[in-house]
């Protein structure tokens, strides 16, 4: 029972805290919390994003090279429409269609091939949305922290220079206001700047996977199509 009540209390004064504290500093507060709260709704999103994804494309890749021709993969991409694979893939195939539909054959390898980079980059394109957001959390919220901790000094010291002595109950109030804006701070960047770093390397895995998926479809082209 002593734990709940310490925290509760601890709560409490947290809260006592904020109450009055002043303007400024309950604006830096509220926006480092609003920063944490966007990050954090960034990073779900991202996290759910990715695991569909990584499901997407094992299984339509199984079904690529199960397919025994372009058209059958066609027939097979709405069933995977979380895969970024699946874009390329409809990038390059209407290319090779147009090409197959005018003279019944690939004659314009290099066309292909870009119109292959375009799908990539859409794709790129759409993994990396809001990753901009992570990274101005990360580099920005502890700066907005630390003006938050340098406001807290300066009202201790205003009320230390009002009180005429260097009492603890002077100066308190506002070091634990630069405390609580200093770990709100940090609260809001650590994880904003894990997840961008961890967030980027996947999406470099995905383009990765990509490219490679954009040879094994010039190789299935080009043996289907190719006199």
């Amino acid at each position: 029972m002593i734990a709940p009540v310490a925290f509760l209390l601890e709560g409490s004064s947290l809260l006592n805290l904020f109450v009055s504290s002043n303007p400024i500093h309950i604006a830096t507060l509220l926006l480092l919390l609003a920063a944490s709260i966007f990050s954090w709704t960034v990073i779900f999103a991202k996290w759910k994003l990715f695991k569909k994804i990584d499901q997407s494309n094992n299984k339509f890749m199984r079904a690529c090279r199960k397919a025994t021709s372009m058209e059958s993969v066609a027939l097979a991409t709405e069933q995977f429409r979380e895969s970024p694979l699946v874009t390329v893939f409809e990038y390059g195939f209407e290319e090779v269609s147009r090409q197959v539909k005018k003279s019944r054959t690939l004659f314009n390898k290099p066309a292909v091939e870009r119109t292959l980079q375009l799908g990539i980059s859409e794709e790129i394109t759409r993994l990396e949305k809001n990753m901009n957001w992570l990274a101005t959390v990360a580099s920005v919220t502890p700066f907005i922290g630390l003006f938050g901790t340098v406001w807290g000094i300066i009202d201790a010291f205003n009320a230390l220079s009002a009180a005429g002595s260097a009492s603890l109950r002077a100066v308190g109030p506002g070091i634990a206001e630069a405390l609580v804006a200093t770990a709100m701070g940090l609260f809001a960047a650590i994880p904003a700047a894990i997840c961008y770093n961890y967030y980027g390397k996947q999406i470099r895995d995905v383009g990765g996977r990509m490219e490679d998926f954009a040879l094994e479809f010039l190789n299935l082209a080009e043996r289907q199509y190719e006199e």
